[in-house]
């Protein structure tokens, strides 16, 4: 893990994302201090959280509120778009 300024990462955004991409994680600093972490993405889409969801039971509280949640939010895009 290695430390960049602010000003660094900005003029340098590309090699940076490209050292993310290769598995390194970068702390962005700001005036000192850590403002940000740059890394590798997670490879996971959510399967593994659908998994988990459908191999529990959940109380009927908890229930309600996961349908009432996904009733009041309309998706216009996939919930987990792929890779």
């Amino acid at each position: 893990m290695r430390t960049m300024t602010a000003t660094e990462a900005s003029r340098s955004f590309a090699t940076l994302l490209d050292e993310a991409e290769r598995g390194e994680t970068i702390i962005i600093t700001r005036a000192g201090r850590r403002i940000a972490t740059v890394g590798p993405a997670d490879l996971s889409n959510g399967s593994e959280v659908v998994a988990l969801l459908a191999s529990s039971a959940v109380d009927d509280g908890f229930a309600t509120d996961v349908a009432a949640a996904r009733e009041a939010v309309e998706l216009t895009e996939p919930a987990w778009p792929a890779d």
